[in-house]
């Protein structure tokens, strides 16, 4: 038997590593524009005299140095901008996921504007799930803007998520969502001050979340707990008007709920009807002069010689109002939700079945 001798192990080269990369190309322009600097300085005979020729070439030489510095601050600053948009966009996307465009026989749009030019990163919530209870929807808008009410938007609608498929009662879901914020901003107060020892009786008590539930039944029946939100417009064609106008309860967060939570009755969505939902955003924006943009006459608007009402042209219209109104910088976040009943009701269904019979069997034979 032959045995072959094993000879030593290559040794791979070592592969730079990204951070230490990504270091050197920071620290490297800089450097080697110091040095050709300190250079010309030391070794340069021109840069040893005194006369006028002598100090415009050093203060062109420094220039020019200074410029290359600042270009390559520019170009890391500007890197590092991509870089956490693009994070910012991921974390938008996976909260705020894109709803499909029909659900459970209800034609859906959303949209998005925020307020900060350039900014994907806010407090507004909404989401559309369609469970065995109905079809349940949440809109929301969390007290203040960044990475801080991105987390609180994102455990109110991940508890959300889960509730909706597991409650049967719409306020059941309502305090589901309660526990999931309280628990959320005693974790955050925790990690702000971790040197307190204890847990805060109130951890964050100026955060809050105006939130509308809303759930549709298969024959369009509507429900609804509104906590300190503005309330839904119900759209046809030709008009525009308030879903309910019921005294709405206390946003979450600074108070606990009330013992009885029982949800308002707003009617009945029929078909070719829809709704309206949004944040108060959309209401509270002003122009120049302090006036408050005139959302219901937009919607009219909207809505005003069409056989049918459009989602997507209630929402085109609405937003091109809005910027108008405010000249391009709305103050606050808006996000706008729009809900068309395309269900037939089941006495239509009813009716067109039996109709569809008598036209397959006119004369029933009796059989004896």
């Amino acid at each position: 038997m032959i045995r072959i001798k094993a000879g030593p192990p290559r040794r791979s080269r070592p592969r730079a590593h990204p951070r230490h990369l990504r270091l050197a190309l920071v620290i490297g322009p800089p450097a080697v524009w110091g040095a050709c600097a300190i250079t010309y300085k030391l070794a340069c005979p021109a840069a040893q005299e005194s006369g006028l020729g002598a100090r415009i070439a050093a203060g062109a030489m420094f220039f020019a140095v200074g410029t290359g510095l600042l270009l390559n601050v520019r170009r890391v600053l500007l890197r590092e901008l991509r870089q956490a948009r693009k994070v910012a966009d991921a974390a938008q996307s996976v909260l705020l996921r894109p709803l499909p465009p029909r659900i459970d026989g209800l034609s859906v749009a959303a949209a998005q504007l925020s307020a900060e030019r350039g900014a994907t990163v806010g407090g507004d919530l909404y989401e559309v799930i369609a469970t065995e209870h109905g079809v349940r929807v949440v809109m929301g808008d969390v007290r203040g803007h960044g990475l801080g009410a991105l987390a609180a938007a994102a455990a109110v609608l991940g508890s959300f998520r889960e509730a909706v498929h597991d409650e049967p009662e719409l306020d059941r879901v309502l305090r589901r969502l309660e526990r999931a914020l309280a628990r959320h901003l005693r974790e955050r107060a925790r990690a702000e001050h971790p040197s307190a020892g204890r847990e805060p009786d109130t951890p964050v008590a100026e955060e809050f979340v105006t939130l509308l539930l809303l759930e549709i039944g298969r024959e369009g029946e509507l429900r609804a707990l509104n906590c300190g939100h503005p309330w839904p417009y119900l759209l046809e064609p030709g008009r525009a008007e308030p879903l309910a106008r019921a005294e709405p309860l206390p946003p979450l967060g600074p108070f606990p709920l009330p013992d009885d939570l029982p949800a308002t009755d707003c009617g009945r969505l029929g078909p070719g009807q829809a709704l309206f939902v949004h944040t108060d955003g959309a209401e509270d924006a002003r122009d120049p002069r302090g006036r408050f943009f005139p959302l219901s006459h937009a919607l009219e608007e909207a809505v005003r010689d069409r056989p049918t009402v459009v989602p997507q042209t209630v929402l085109r219209t609405v937003f091109t109002r809005l910027l108008r109104h405010t000249g391009g910088r709305p103050a606050d976040d808006v996000a706008l939700l729009v809900l068309r009943n395309d269900r037939r009701s089941c006495a239509q269904t009813a009716a067109r079945a039996t109709a569809r019979q008598a036209t397959t069997n006119p004369h029933p034979t009796n059989h004896r």
